[in-house]
């Protein structure tokens, strides 16, 4: 992949559209996240045309806090999963990345946890919460096992969308880039209220 890897989506939008797009802005992928869906199921495809499907996103249960969600590609193989840490989420996000073996191969944790009491305090106060999505930013760590970091994806400073960009921090095989991908897709769609 040519790094950094954009994911934008606005923020106002009643089904959530989410373009991924390489360095150069070509498009890598592009989500329209379904409306009243008890049971995550998100198709990500080439284009907006919505023609060629690449990966799927597909919780194992109904809205659940610990719901793992499975990746698969176009031909319904299993690439990994992805699961929110229990209750340490409640403080700063904790996800566990898994691979098609279902063995936890990697984490996602938010850098900062203060960014996420501070962003959640002021966003609840009337005008002041427009514009948290401007001044707190958190940032992630893709790490593998070991505590090697892998990847960050950082939120950039946006009025009324949300912008991330993920940037590797060591070199990463072509599966795990898909992995790390998908997986920080489904981390910001279920952190998506925030900011």
């Amino acid at each position: 992949m040519n790094y950094p890897v954009e994911l934008s989506f606005k923020l106002l939008a009643i089904a959530s559209q989410i373009y991924i797009r390489d360095a150069n802005g070509a498009l890598l992928g592009y989500v329209k996240q379904k409306l009243f869906k008890l049971k995550e199921d998100i198709n990500i495809f080439a284009d907006e045309s919505q023609t060629q499907q690449l990966y799927n996103i597909k919780a194992d249960r109904m809205l659940d806090f610990s719901a793992t969600y499975n990746f698969t590609d176009a031909q319904g193989d299993l690439l990994g999963s992805i699961k929110r840490k229990g209750m340490r989420s409640l403080w700063r996000a904790n996800y566990e990345i898994f691979d098609t073996d279902s063995k936890h191969v990697m984490t996602i944790r938010e850098e900062n946890g203060w960014i996420k009491v501070i962003d959640s305090l002021i966003g609840e106060v009337p005008v002041a919460g427009m514009f948290t999505g401007y001044f707190f930013n958190p940032s992630y760590i893709v790490s593998k096992i070991d505590e090697t970091r892998i990847a960050r994806l950082q939120k950039q400073p946006a009025f009324f969308e949300g912008k991330f960009h993920l940037s590797p921090l060591s070199p990463m095989s072509a599966d795990d880039e898909v992995r790390v991908l998908l997986s920080v897709l489904t981390m910001t769609l279920l952190e998506r209220s925030r900011g």
